[in-house]
């Protein structure tokens, strides 16, 4: 094998070692990213149900609260049905 042959080999041989580790270093970054891609959506996910069940019994409060008024209105209704008319 004649020397430029052989430096043209030695150059396409460190080219490739070169695109290689670049390659290994995209596909770790690639699988970092989609492990804190679904890390994100798990975390979204678990602060929705969290705030509901720290929220749960204040709208539990609520809607008796509305159904309540709602049927003191509903009375207050039939007890102007009653009044006297003039």
């Amino acid at each position: 094998m004649d020397p430029e042959s052989k430096q043209l080999l030695e150059n396409t041989y460190a080219l490739s070692e070169e695109n290689n580790k670049m390659l290994h270093s995209m596909r770790r970054a690639q699988k970092i990213a989609s492990f804190m891609r679904v890390m994100y959506w798990i975390v979204i996910i678990a602060i929705t149900f969290g705030s509901y069940y720290f929220l749960q019994p204040y709208v539990t409060q609520l809607q008796k609260f509305m159904q309540d008024s709602g049927a003191s209105i509903d009375q207050l209704k039939n007890i102007g049905n009653y009044l006297p008319k003039k």
